[in-house]
């Protein structure tokens, strides 16, 4: 039985894991890249400051497709295979990295084409967020999941730490490479998916208005107070605390590191979040659970603060690394607490729809994030910028602890008593 306790015991869970793993790296050693490419070919043409704005574009190219497919990729999720929706979605991801390495190869890289795939590859986070998510219950028996939630994250943590160095150093051995590579990786991916094993039928009411079977995860979401405050305050916390948005320009024009630099300064949030997902993996939180999610709002706010102004210190470079760490840190335990809350909380036949609620809150937040905070940077500067977005962040940690008691009430995950404690894949059994 001792054995049985490590969702990794589970073979199904363990492809699972691995394509999780290894399309991380190559997403984020694709996008990593995407950013210093649109930074750097703006830059030959444009001033600093209109640059900027070009990064703050591509965020909201990556944004736009996950809003106006939200209602539509959550009743998929519920409807579908999502075994076949993420299968589907990793080919799409295949492809665009495939194009960028092809175009990349051939010296034919363009604005348009960089915002044309970002749009594509929008699309496809958009379909996969909900089915993902929906997918690792139907793996774990309830009793594992929050086990299973933080090692998950510690496989997109690891892949976040592993990508962005690995794309920055082949890029700058040889442009391509970086794209090659993801684009492998992201086939591995795809086989993994196609050996997980058919999963029992969702329980699903194919009789109602579509329209309405759209709306009723938002409805869910809206009616759970607690789900709702712990979303919500993500949102804001991200859409303002946007620091990562800014590191080209850190890196080419304020620490002045390269792209080597830039992918060192992407990872960073990653190390710290990974080590705290390997450290709740084993220790899972137990108490006082709304209560530590507001704190690690407050310090991912004062980590911001200081990493704005990093580059006033004797050792910038060294400063801003710990500042990103502790800000990726701080962030994965945002994401445990909401995480379980909702995968717990949500029976298995809206999962889909709950989750692309909660994925256009928190991805939309994080690409909103970036398309404001290029836009503040236009504006006022990028250093204000991110100085700013921190102060903002902490002050919403303050407001939703007033606005919102019960995540100050939120002792325990505690899921409901009515949820059986087994995974669909065991129940078929």
């Amino acid at each position: 039985m001792a054995a049985r306790e490590s969702p990794f015991s589970i073979p199904a869970y363990r492809h699972y894991w691995l394509a999780r793993f290894s399309s991380t790296i190559a997403l984020n050693s694709m996008v990593v890249i995407i950013g210093w490419q649109v930074y750097d070919i703006a830059r030959r043409t444009m001033a600093p400051r209109e640059a900027a704005v070009q990064l703050g574009l591509i965020g909201l190219a990556q944004f736009l497709p996950l809003m106006l497919l939200t209602l539509v990729t959550g009743l998929v999720a519920d409807r579908i295979d999502r075994r076949w929706i993420v299968r589907t979605t990793v080919g799409l991801e295949m492809l665009c990295v495939a194009s960028l390495a092809l175009m990349t190869w051939l010296d034919v890289l363009t604005l348009p084409a960089l915002f044309g795939v970002a749009v594509l590859l929008g699309v496809a986070r958009a379909f996969a967020g909900p089915a993902l998510q929906g997918l690792a219950p139907n793996l774990v028996p309830q009793r594992l999941l929050p086990a299973a939630i933080a090692t998950t994250s510690i496989a997109w943590q690891v892949g976040a730490i592993a990508g962005p160095p690995l794309g920055g150093y082949l890029y700058a051995i040889h442009p391509p490479l970086a794209y090659t590579l993801s684009t492998a990786l992201l086939f591995f991916a795809w086989v993994m998916l196609l050996l997980l094993p058919p999963l029992p039928a969702i329980v699903r009411d194919d009789r109602g208005n579509p329209w309405r079977q759209m709306l009723e995860g938002l409805a869910y979401v809206r009616r759970n107070r607690l789900v709702f405050a712990a979303i919500s305050l993500d949102l804001f916390a991200v859409l303002l605390g946007g620091a990562t948005a800014m590191l080209p320009i850190y890196a080419r024009d304020i620490l002045h590191v390269g792209a080597s630099g830039l992918g060192h300064l992407r990872a960073a949030p990653a190390v710290g979040a990974a080590v705290v997902a390997i450290w709740l993996s084993r220790r899972p939180l137990q108490r006082d659970v709304g209560l530590k999610l507001l704190v690690a709002v407050a310090v991912f706010g004062v980590a911001t603060v200081v990493f704005g102004l990093s580059y006033r210190t004797p050792m910038p470079l060294a400063v801003a690394l710990g500042c990103l760490a502790l800000i990726g840190a701080a962030d994965m335990v945002s994401v445990y607490v909401r995480q379980s809350l909702i995968q717990l909380y949500t029976p298995d036949n809206m999962r889909g729809r709950v989750g692309a609620v909660s994925i256009l809150f928190i991805s939309g937040s994080n690409e909103l994030g970036e398309a404001e905070s290029g836009f503040l940077a236009a504006l006022i500067g990028p250093v204000a910028a991110v100085v700013a977005g921190g102060v903002g962040t902490i002050m919403v940690a303050a407001l939703w602890a007033r606005l919102f008691p019960e995540i100050l009430r939120a002792r325990t995950f505690d899921p409901p008593a009515s949820f059986e404690d087994v995974s669909p894949l065991e129940k078929a059994r």
